[in-house]
């Protein structure tokens, strides 16, 4: 009982502080490596597990029923040897929206399914411990390798993302970096925090020039 109090406690602080800005939550591993000017980041992630939904759709209500049935997940809709475990919430939280329309150079993607993913604490590995396992059929859990990532800062609600990713891709145009499929949202605050005060990033992973695969 005790557990359940203290974890939906810490929860409702850091939705409380997150309306101004001030994040308590753990921050997916990383290291700056590069910048390109002064806009684009370019960053090492660290290998993680992260839980995630799919669906066709890019709408704000099916990307509400993917946040509330990952939030289920890491509240309790899991299972593990003891029993049901609760999962600390951590940032960012990623979501890459369905593209029926082909993006411009110097990538070429298209998708006609969205996903948004939780980043597990990283005291997960798919080892010891293993996380939780999902009582909805609908969340997977994936382990993803370590990674290159560029990103683009920005602040706002948000709804202009696909644009912030289109500046990005462009942004890479012409330098070392080149971009290794299609774009995607990071989203570091809950949707009601000060838009002026809130942390986003346009995302894309990329590769070195020298070392980019050939298309």
């Amino acid at each position: 009982m005790w557990n359940s109090f203290a974890y939906y406690f810490l929860l409702t602080a850091e939705s409380v502080f997150g309306v101004f800005g001030i994040r308590l939550s753990e921050e997916a591993s990383y290291q700056t490596i590069s910048h390109v000017g002064d806009r684009i980041e370019v960053r090492q992630y660290a290998p993680i597990m992260a839980a995630e939904v799919t669906n066709p759709y890019g709408d704000a209500e099916a990307r509400n029923e993917a946040f509330r049935i990952l939030f289920g997940y890491i509240s309790g809709d899991n299972s593990t040897a003891s029993g049901a475990d609760r999962v600390a919430m951590t940032v960012p939280v990623a979501l890459d929206e369905p593209r029926h329309v082909a993006m411009t150079v110097p990538v070429q993607a298209s998708s006609d399914r969205g996903t948004m993913r939780f980043f597990l604490p990283a005291k997960y590995r798919p080892e010891t411990p293993p996380p939780p396992k999902p009582l909805d059929a609908r969340v997977q859990i994936v382990s993803l390798p370590a990674k290159t990532v560029a990103v683009l800062h920005y602040s706002g609600s948000g709804r202009n993302s696909t644009a912030k990713e289109q500046d990005l891709m462009k942004a890479l145009q012409g330098t070392d970096w080149r971009p290794q499929g299609q774009p995607y949202t990071l989203y570091y605050y809950p949707p009601f925090a000060i838009p002026f005060l809130r942390r986003n990033e346009a995302a894309v992973a990329v590769a070195k020039a020298s070392t980019a695969p050939p298309r």
